[in-house]
């Protein structure tokens, strides 16, 4: 029986068919099978199951997936979700405080999985005037390389109409920092989904985890939202060092007029990246996350 994965808890996942929702595991040696990730079965994934005895006994192709390293630095890779149309990576400028470095390794993954991104800006109620400054600034920044933002408010409400529409008709993966209230948005999206909110911590100001493993709703007959555990730091994976600008659009574009064509933008004569970053056409925000990137991956770190 052919059916939807909905839910991951662990070893154990929820497959939605048909015929209803049912419990299932994967058998040992699914896991061989050449896949070299710390779960072979990931949320969004279409499977060949055994309602009767409770196996996943096949994947179905993919037509895409979204990654990050593990917390514990394995060279394995975590699938976060399969299948997704979008994903929309969740921002706040306060309480937690998103680093730019965490949004533009989340974009460089996106772009690098071929998964069209969106930034939603959320809490932006709790903003006092400088810092809606620095959002107009983000805003503005992310907008003219290219991406779609979108304010809001869960809490009260603000912005859940333009939400809606971004979400209709599509499949579309929810991450970010622990904290910046996914569960929130779920829960005003759909109330009755009963998603896990917490508070931040007063002594960190950052998020403590609710969110243990992904799940998927249903907001109707062709719309889905998938919620994912809250994330402190996100390493990219599968990158070589010559491919690292290729998911940095700006940069990207920009580097078709470097005088040599295997340009690493780190000073080379001719480089017109470099160029371009002295005249502030380039963020130093983005050139910092890029070189972030490469000394994680020259370094064989992660995060």
């Amino acid at each position: 029986m052919e059916g939807l994965v909905i839910k991951n808890t662990g070893s154990d996942y929820i497959v939605r068919s048909q015929q209803g929702d049912f419990p299932c595991k994967v058998k040992g040696n699914f896991r061989i099978k050449g896949i070299k990730s710390t779960n072979p079965v990931a949320v969004g994934d279409r499977v060949i199951f055994d309602p009767l005895g409770g196996y996943i006994t096949h994947l179905c192709d993919r037509r895409n997936y979204i990654v990050r390293r593990p917390t514990n630095l394995s060279r394995q890779l975590h699938i976060i979700a399969a299948n997704v149309d979008q994903s929309l990576l969740i921002v706040t400028v306060k309480e937690p405080l998103t680093a730019t470095t965490f949004i533009d390794r989340f974009l460089a993954s996106s772009e690098a999985y071929a998964v069209p991104a969106i930034l939603i800006f959320n809490k932006t109620d709790l903003l006092l005037p400088e810092e809606l400054q620095y959002l107009d600034a983000l805003e503005h920044l992310y907008r003219s390389i290219g991406y779609t933002t979108l304010r809001l408010s869960a809490l009260h409400g603000h912005g859940i109409s333009p939400l809606r529409s971004l979400l209709s008709g599509k499949i579309s993966l929810l991450s970010g920092n622990s904290g910046v209230g996914k569960s929130t948005i779920i829960n005003t999206l759909l109330p009755g989904a009963n998603a896990r909110t917490g508070n931040i911590s007063s002594s960190h100001h950052k998020g403590m985890h609710t969110t243990t493993f992904s799940e998927m709703y249903q907001l109707d007959t062709h719309t889905y939202i998938i919620d994912t555990p809250g994330i402190k730091g996100f390493g990219t994976v599968d990158m070589a060092p010559g491919e690292i600008s290729h998911y940095f659009p700006e940069i990207f574009r920009t580097a078709r007029s470097c005088r040599f064509s295997d340009c690493t933008h780190t000073g080379e004569p001719g480089c017109a990246v470099l160029a371009a970053l002295h005249s502030h056409l380039i963020a130093q925000s983005r050139y910092d996350s890029y070189l972030s990137i490469r000394n994680d991956i020259s370094e064989n770190k992660y995060r």
